[in-house]
């Protein structure tokens, strides 16, 4: 699949912008804050219903309007589909196929895309909930429908949490709850089939991440995913659990039971602090180097390897999925941080993807291989389309 077209309307800085776009690889060069990664971005959003720089929707439609819409043609052999979205600042978001309703969460069924960004580091460096991001972008990704299973977790979790402040405020006990075991069980039911499919997913991201961090390292510094699961004691607040938690899944029965044993035996702890101090949304991944948490020892060069290294994983996984042929792979100022050789590595390993985007402050950043197309970006116009001329890509970049 490669998108062929893209238009913006009041999306960032575009008050109006259309781009004919193809297979191969296609460099949107420009000074910072040109709008580059605005363009990307907006192909990502079609695949995550997320933007990879902010987590609400109103930056991203420009400032004096009330909505911003984003239009891509997507084209696979000799079919095409036309997905477009509407953000609105008032109310809610609204999108067609094919010039047909459809719900949002829809979207990412027919849109596939794997943007890597500088704010991936956080992958490596940052919080639990980025972890949790990322592999449940790549879920939905996969399977559409457990978008809806998150978004039904997400409304019981805050019904239970809800419960339990409620209970903390009036000093009432657990056996004056008897609605939380409703509540329990809902939680259990999802809240299981999501921490089954992280599972399955971490166990499928081992090989391709493997392969991915050599292909761009040329070392084999044994890459790999460790979960951390809450439902086994793990407490992504306590800093040693990257370390200490060795309870493997499955290791007192199945997921659901050890939901249940888990949200029994936390009870007290639960309305003494008015929170669910287990399921899905407080697990964590340990990303190991060499055995060790990444995060902790870990070199600069060598996280942004392994965050690089996951972002192609999993578009690798997405390739094998699809019907629709490979995901579009979005390179979001990359190249500026890796050095030469890494640079002509990377080039290399992701050639034989159907359409690579990549932006550039400096075009003499990117290898010539991916240089094939050049659009520039200058104040939220774009201003010039093409291939380099020979000997020529340098200045180009600085213009």
């Amino acid at each position: 699949m490669h998108v062929a077209r893209l238009s913006l309307t009041d999306y960032r800085n575009y008050e109006r912008a259309e781009l004919e776009l193809g297979p191969g690889a296609t460099v949107f060069v420009g000074r910072n804050g040109q709008g580059k990664t605005n363009l990307v971005e907006a192909i990502g959003y079609l695949s995550t219903l997320s933007s990879h720089r902010v987590s609400g929707d109103q930056a991203l439609i420009r400032a004096g309007a009330d909505a911003a819409i984003v239009r891509a043609l997507l084209s696979h052999g000799d079919r095409e589909l036309l997905v477009e979205l509407q953000l609105n600042r008032q109310g809610a978001n609204r999108a067609q196929l094919n010039r047909s309703p459809v719900k949002t969460r829809e979207l990412p069924r027919y849109a596939h895309s794997v943007l890597f960004a500088p704010e991936d580091l956080a992958i490596v460096r940052g919080e639990p909930s980025v972890r949790r991001r990322m592999l449940d972008e790549l879920l939905v990704q996969r399977t559409p429908r457990l978008s809806g299973v998150m978004a039904d977790y997400e409304r019981v979790l805050k019904q239970r949490n809800s419960l339990l402040k409620s209970a903390r405020a009036r000093g009432l006990s657990a056996d004056k709850l008897p609605t939380l075991d409703i509540w329990d069980e809902r939680l259990v039911e999802l809240g299981s089939e999501l921490i089954d499919q992280r599972l399955a997913l971490v166990a499928e991201l081992t090989d391709p991440l493997a392969a991915a961090y050599r292909s761009i390292v040329d070392a084999d510094h044994a890459p790999g995913l460790r979960p951390l699961l809450s439902i086994d004691g793990a407490d992504p607040d306590d800093e040693r659990g990257e370390a200490d938690s060795a309870a493997a899944p499955g290791a007192r029965g199945d997921t659901r039971t050890r939901f249940v044993e888990a949200l029994r035996g936390l009870r007290p702890k639960e309305l003494e602090r008015g929170v669910t101090l287990a399921g899905p949304h407080r697990d964590d991944v340990v990303l190991l180097l060499n055995g060790l948490p990444a995060k902790g020892y870990a070199s600069h060069g060598e996280s942004w390897s392994f965050a690089l290294a996951l972002r192609l994983a999993s578009a690798e996984l997405l390739r094998r999925d699809s019907t629709t042929g490979d995901p579009v792979l979005v390179l979001d100022d990359v190249f500026a941080e890796l050095d030469r050789l890494r640079r002509e590595r990377l080039a290399l390993a992701i050639a034989g993807f159907e359409q690579v985007l990549v932006t550039a402050a400096v075009l003499e950043d990117v290898p010539v291989p991916l240089t094939a197309r050049i659009v520039q970006i200058d104040a939220g116009t774009i201003v010039e389309s093409g291939a380099p001329e020979t000997g020529t890509a340098a200045e180009v970049g600085h213009e």
